[in-house]
């Protein structure tokens, strides 16, 4: 079963992977470590232009350490989830002190690192340095949901059983194993997509168990979904773009005109002082973190 997806799947891969700037050799392991981060529910086409200026500007993590962990809130612009900037910046920050500026190889050392979680880990480790760990993306989820379990989608949340079901279908080779998890992932970014899969294109279609019960509807609980309009993360991220485009501290009333609901408004900037990515200061001022 496994050679019988391994197989077409890295053959197809080879084939029509995109040219994406972390897997070039240039990246190396800082450039994938980057990558992860921005590209975590964060489609590909808004995180090019960001990964670009940020890797210009900070090529390795001792570049980045340097600086205050605003500047990184500032550069992350708007790729949403802004928490996951000062997450990078902290990881600089260690694997500077730790481990010499260098991204440690050691899946464990990965995953001490700030910030970085289980996926995280095991995708530096699998696509920087070519290891055998399970990546557990939406994706590889969605495609071992219907490939293998004969499901429309996988779980809200992951669970042992896709874990194990992961760990069960590496292939035993490190390299080998590290192209599956790049090849499953790219399947289903571009093929096994959330809506309007492309089955006529998958290298695995005649042996797709959800396929071949006749596609059933997703049984399970709704999915998520993701809506942003009038929220408080549109609120969080209105009030950072002010403070991002400054250079010197914010007074609150040039924050108050961003929003027109005060106690939403007051909410939101509580929230981002509490999640330390503003920084208060006398006076009603407001700036970026600078420690």
């Amino acid at each position: 079963m496994t050679e019988k997806l391994h197989v077409p799947v890295i053959a197809w891969f080879d084939a029509h992977a995109r040219d994406l700037p972390w897997r070039r050799p240039e990246a190396g392991p800082w450039g994938v470590m980057v990558s992860e981060f921005m590209l975590q529910q964060t489609p590909v086409s808004r995180v090019l232009p960001v990964y670009e200026q940020w890797l210009a500007r900070w090529p390795r993590p001792a570049d980045l350490a340097k600086e205050a962990p605003g500047e990184a809130v500032r550069a992350w612009g708007r790729l949403g989830y802004p928490r996951r900037a000062l997450r990078l910046h902290g990881a600089a920050v260690a694997i500077t002190e730790r481990h010499g500026g260098d991204v440690p190889t050691d899946h464990a050392q990965l995953l001490a690192l700030p910030g970085i979680g289980e996926y995280t880990a095991a995708a530096v480790a699998s696509f920087a340095y070519g290891q055998r760990h399970p990546v557990l993306d939406t994706n590889v989820r969605r495609v071992l949901a219907r490939a293998v379990t004969g499901v429309q989608y996988p779980p809200n949340a992951t669970t042992a059983a896709e874990r194990r079901l992961a760990r069960e279908l590496l292939p035993e080779e490190d390299g080998t194993a590290a192209r599956w998890a790049a090849a499953s992932m790219e399947l289903g970014a571009l093929v096994c997509t959330a809506r309007n899969e492309g089955c006529a294109r998958c290298p695995i279609a005649a042996q797709c168990a959800w396929r071949l019960a006749g596609k059933p509807e997703h049984a399970g609980p709704p999915r998520r979904g993701q809506t942003y309009a009038g929220t408080d993360r549109q609120v969080r991220g209105k009030l950072l773009a002010v403070l991002r485009e400054a250079h010197a501290p914010v007074p609150q009333a040039l924050l108050d005109r961003v929003w027109h609901e005060p106690v939403q408004r007051a909410r939101a900037l509580d929230g981002l002082v509490t999640d330390g990515l503003v920084e208060p200061l006398t006076g009603g001022l407001y700036r970026l973190p600078s420690t």
